[in-house]
């Protein structure tokens, strides 16, 4: 097997050998699922002590109460002035990029009025209160704080709670500072599958939150799957992946190197290329080779693009763009030198990234659109995380006098019609006719 699969979309079985090449089911682990499942219940019933055992047993921390696991503000702010200067600027200036982006998504309330005197709208309110997964200890996330909570505040949410974990006490100053940065409102030192818990549900220290939101390890995407109804979650997301169209004129490391900085992330993430242009796929395929030796991921991102890469000739940029649309994939460059041309042409995409100079590592940071988007085709249905997902839209109905004539005679025939005489009552009451 080579570095990277090759296909052509000339080949007779290249639809079948494409489709299984895009498969990923999400295993779901049996002994993760069953011990979600026990934490889950114990965190509901005992609140703030089983949260504390399991912090105690998960992540070897030494707090005795739920006070102990509270980190305060300021500790926040402290991490914030301690970050070198330059750290600090690019922080500031990453989430000043994605919160000016983001209040061009703030939608206001609307109404119209019928001529009749019918008062018809929609009125748009935030949620109360959402709590914010974020990966803790060693693993360092404060682009996800950034995206995760800037569209909450936004959006007008009154609370915005951050639960990250901290193995033996080990507290992450670049997420605390990007939480200051972000204006998160509470910070609690805990994870997995019992953080996921207690913001669900509720215990004596912490409210029920209405939206869970941020990414995780397999607990806690298991956590996230079975508390959902409870209270609303942003998604679970499969591997990363990225998708290239390119024209060939693009130099061959750039695009090698945007592959592999999806690749990196994990084993199972997903890169593609899409050119018409063989010898420059030739070019890239190289270009792999020869850089991925000094990449400290390397193994990562060979087994990622051995299992789950491919380089695909096309027979032309049109053809890309139809496969494009079936892949649906959570980051897309398009490479070429008619970029926006070819935009009109995509109908799924997480996020666009047109022309050489859009490479997609730019929007995972500081661009200002949000980097967490739909993975595994679901591009087709779904939409990157926005204010949107942190409002909800309450319908708003003010029918007038003259306009109940008209809608009850029309609601009695269809109430009537499905056999239920109270509704058709109901309207018929507010008929003049019958007021009379």
């Amino acid at each position: 097997m080579g570095v990277i699969n090759r296909l052509s979309s000339k080949d007779t079985d290249f639809q079948q050998d494409l489709t299984t090449l895009l498969a990923f089911e999400s295993s779901q682990d049996e002994a993760i699922e069953s011990a979600v499942a026990t934490i889950l219940r114990e965190v509901r019933r005992s609140g703030d002590k089983a949260v504390v055992a399991y912090s105690q047993q998960f992540d070897k921390v030494q707090a005795q109460s739920m006070a102990d696991l509270e980190v305060p503000l300021a500790d926040c702010q402290m991490a914030l002035a301690s970050l070198p200067a330059t750290q600090r600027q690019a922080l500031e200036a990453a989430a000043a990029r994605v919160r000016a982006y983001h209040e061009h998504q703030k939608a206001p309330s609307w109404s119209y009025t019928e001529a009749d005197g019918t008062v018809l709208g929609q009125k748009i309110t935030p949620m109360d209160r959402v709590g914010l997964y974020v990966p803790g200890g060693k693993a360092a996330y404060p682009s996800s704080v950034l995206m995760n909570a800037i569209p909450a505040k936004v959006a007008g949410v009154s609370e915005v709670v951050m639960v990250t974990p901290t193995p033996h006490g080990q507290r992450n100053p670049l997420v605390l500072a990007a939480a200051a940065v972000a204006g998160v409102d509470r910070v609690i030192a805990i994870g997995g599958a019992q953080a996921v818990a207690a913001l669900a549900y509720g215990t004596e220290s912490i409210a029920q939150v209405d939206k869970i939101v941020g990414p995780g390890n397999a607990f806690v995407a298991s956590a996230k799957r079975r508390v959902f109804g409870t209270v609303g979650i942003d998604m679970v997301a499969g591997p990363s992946e990225i998708l290239i169209i390119a024209d060939g004129k693009t130099p061959a490391d750039w695009i090698a190197m945007d592959l592999f900085s999806q690749a990196e992330h994990d084993e199972l993430a997903q890169a593609i290329l899409l050119c018409p242009d063989a010898a420059y796929l030739d070019a890239v395929e190289a270009s792999i080779i020869r850089q991925l030796e000094a990449m400290p991921r390397k193994d990562i991102i060979a087994t990622s693009l051995q299992n789950r890469g491919a380089l695909i000739q096309v027979r032309d940029l049109d053809e890309a763009c139809e496969i494009a649309n079936f892949i649906a994939a959570e980051h897309l460059e398009i490479s070429t030198e008619n970029a926006a041309e070819l935009v009109d042409k995509i109908r799924h995409a997480g996020a666009i990234f047109m022309g050489s100079y859009s490479s997609e590592s730019l929007g995972d940071y500081c661009a200002g659109p949000n980097h967490v988007l739909p993975t595994s085709r679901t591009a087709r249905f779904s939409s990157p995380l926005g204010v949107y997902d942190f409002q909800k839209r309450s319908s708003l109905i003010q029918v007038s006098q003259q306009g109940a004539q008209t809608l009850g005679l029309i609601a009695k025939e269809l109430a009537y019609g499905e056999g239920l005489q109270s509704h058709a009552r109901s309207a018929e009451y507010r008929l003049d006719s019958m007021e009379k």
